[in-house]
């Protein structure tokens, strides 16, 4: 059977998003996947995958906060702003820089602007800017609004400091280093990265790529989250077996219970998630995401 679902991956180091998306893929059959929200290969920790129709709600989970610590090497500037990129410039460390490390975090916490780095995986006509930058062109990147809801220190040695941070969706920690370290009166790079959880996965355990290839060796499905587990915050409307066949058919529905204006998760008489519909806050629902078959 197609799985349906939500897998929380443990990237390991040294592998892409995309690559650890492969292998899950593969071990599971060539289902239909997709990640959400990606993971410099640097970097460890939760990698949501929505597997099969799971893959219609990936964009609720990209827009949610995502919790990081990570370590920044004060002193030295690299092409990648992380440890896999070239050297491009060293600076001293500020004498008693710790002293002022909760002035310069202050300054970053709350809303703000962030120029996206040239190696991420934006795109400019077509062409992601990390290969841009891989042949040598730099080309202008507007700032992007984002929020940083907690900035704190872990850690502190005399040239490295280890913080946690939660911040908003697009927001990218390598450049947030490199202006923390900027703010300490030097230049700085992240030495080590990992994503403690993404909203709404906060108390959700993770998987390995070791553990999952174990359960599949064994013929066991891999361990998945609901994939109506994201839109919880949506209003929920249950239908009637023919009301459901409606909407099926992309048909608008009465409900005798209005429900406020948005999107609402629908479900059927034997409480299967449906998809998500519309609602116009007079009773009437009109489907907007289906799932195409059971989960």
């Amino acid at each position: 059977m197609t799985p349906n679902g939500i897998l929380l991956l443990d990237k390991p180091a040294g592998m892409s998003s995309n690559g650890a998306l492969q292998r899950v893929r593969r071990l599971l059959g060539g289902c239909k996947a997709g990640h959400a929200g990606s993971l410099d290969p640097l970097a460890t920790g939760m990698l949501p995958i929505c597997l099969g129709e799971a893959t219609k709600i990936a964009g609720d989970i990209l827009s949610n906060r995502k919790r990081y610590r990570f370590t920044i090497g004060l002193g030295t500037r690299t092409a990648t702003g992380d440890c896999e990129g070239a050297v491009t410039a060293q600076m001293p460390v500020p004498q008693g820089w710790q002293a002022a490390l909760e002035a310069a975090l202050s300054a970053f916490r709350g809303a703000g602007r962030q120029v996206p780095p040239m190696y991420s995986a934006l795109k400019r006509d077509g062409r992601p800017l990390y290969a841009l930058a891989r042949a040598g062109v730099t080309v202008e990147r507007a700032a992007r609004e984002i929020e940083i809801f907690e900035l704190a220190p872990v850690s502190l040695t005399a040239e490295t400091v280890e913080l946690d941070v939660l911040c908003s969706k697009g927001t990218y920690v390598r450049t947030l280093a490199e202006d923390i370290a900027r703010a300490l009166g030097t230049c700085g790079h992240v030495t080590a990265l990992r994503r403690r959880w993404v909203e709404p996965f906060e108390s959700e355990p993770m998987q390995t790529l070791e553990a999952l290839t174990r359960q599949c060796e064994e013929g066991a499905g891999p361990s998945l989250l609901a994939p109506d587990l994201p839109l919880a915050h949506l209003p929920a409307a249950r239908l009637e077996a023919w009301q459901a066949d409606r909407i099926a058919h992309g048909q608008e529905i009465m409900l005798v219970r209005s429900l406020p204006p948005g999107r609402v998760r629908l479900y059927g008489a034997d409480r299967r998630f449906l998809g998500v519909g519309e609602s116009d806050g007079r009773g009437g629902i009109r489907p907007r995401r289906l799932f195409t078959y059971p989960v």
